[in-house]
């Protein structure tokens, strides 16, 4: 375990924000976390970077969460349980299960990070979430040390939301998930619109999960920027949820206003949408701006500082708030 002095995170983040770390290490083992532990309790915690947007050098240790392995727990005729370690390559561990024929997150393929962060904001995409295939989640207490478990229910999932960004927050580090996944019977998820598009252009009727998962990756290739190539995050804002009686309201203003249905009471609207008839698609303000094909990416095109696209996000959720009465809220964890 060594720790090391002034280390840049640039590579550790997916915006490619230059800032640096005062004191840095990576964990590689269990044993290795637990030794630290025993000597240093104020820590920063970083994985595969892919959900946070850094504004200023940190001064607590950054800890960079490294372990890998994937391990089947059991199996069966119809299913598998596997656990992932925290430091495996999410997308690679979704290419993994394809190969394998495991079933469940072929609709999450392509979403940047690590399969340890994955529980914290409830990934999702394409009419799936990772919590529908998590059985548990293993992690160490901070304050103490100890190894310690939460079922799924423990985990108080919700839409991009755990415990683990609420009441656990700074307080335990993650280091496994484990997953229960199709063997055969595959519970396959065509029903958003671009998917079965996707589908019907290569004439697929019959798809598999390969053909689920290519489908995907051609989708956000075609919508999102590659964070290897333009610095981001992904979907930086949520989309918003309003009461129906609001959403009636907007729709008397704006009739082509799209919409899904969450409950009887409850609209969701595309927060992408929003902030393109606001005008900030393709817009750039030096080397932060708003992404040309996907208005929910907030980009850093070279030397662009946390701090200038936390001002651009500050000034897009004004001009939302302005225009329709509707609060943004930051999915990516701002640290500043």
């Amino acid at each position: 375990m060594n720790i090391q002095q002034n280390i840049s995170l640039k590579n550790y983040n997916t915006f490619g924000i230059s800032v640096n770390a005062k004191r840095f290490v990576s964990i590689n083992s269990y044993y290795d976390l637990q030794q630290l532990l025993k000597v240093e309790k104020d820590l920063f915690l970083i994985s595969g970077g892919s959900n946070m947007l850094l504004t200023k050098d940190i001064e607590k240790l950054v800890v960079h969460i490294n372990l890998k392995g994937i391990s089947i727990d059991r199996e069966d005729e119809n299913n598998v349980h596997l656990t992932v370690n925290a430091g495996e390559n999410w997308h690679d561990f979704v290419l993994f299960c394809i190969a394998e024929n495991y079933g469940g997150i072929e609709n999450l393929s392509l979403i940047p990070g690590n399969v340890g962060t994955c529980p914290i904001q409830n990934i999702g995409a394409y009419g799936v979430e990772v919590k529908d295939t998590i059985t548990k989640v293993e992690a160490i207490e901070i304050k103490t040390g100890k190894r310690v478990t939460f079922s799924n229910e423990d985990c108080q999932f919700g839409y991009r939301n755990s415990i683990f960004k609420n009441d656990l927050k700074s307080k335990v580090i993650l280091t496994a998930v484990s997953f229960k996944l199709t063997k055969k019977n595959h519970q396959l998820n065509t029903s958003y619109g671009a998917i079965e598009s996707e589908l019907t252009s290569k004439n697929i009727k019959k798809p598999t999960l390969k053909d689920i998962s290519d489908a995907v990756i051609a989708i956000r290739k075609s919508k999102l920027p590659d964070p290897k190539k333009i610095g981001n995050s992904g979907s930086f804002f949520k989309n918003p949820v309003i009461s129906k009686a609001q959403f009636l309201e907007l729709q008397k203003e704006t009739p082509n206003i799209p919409n899904y249905t969450v409950s009887d009471a409850e609209i969701k609207v595309p927060a992408g949408w929003l902030v393109e008839q606001s005008g900030f698609k393709g817009k750039r303000f030096g080397d932060a701006g708003v992404h040309e094909k996907q208005a929910l990416v907030l980009v850093n095109y070279g030397a662009a500082s946390g701090e200038e696209i936390y001002q651009l996000a500050q000034k897009i959720q004004q001009t939302v708030f302005d225009k329709f009465g509707i609060s943004l809220e930051i999915e990516v964890n701002v640290i500043d």
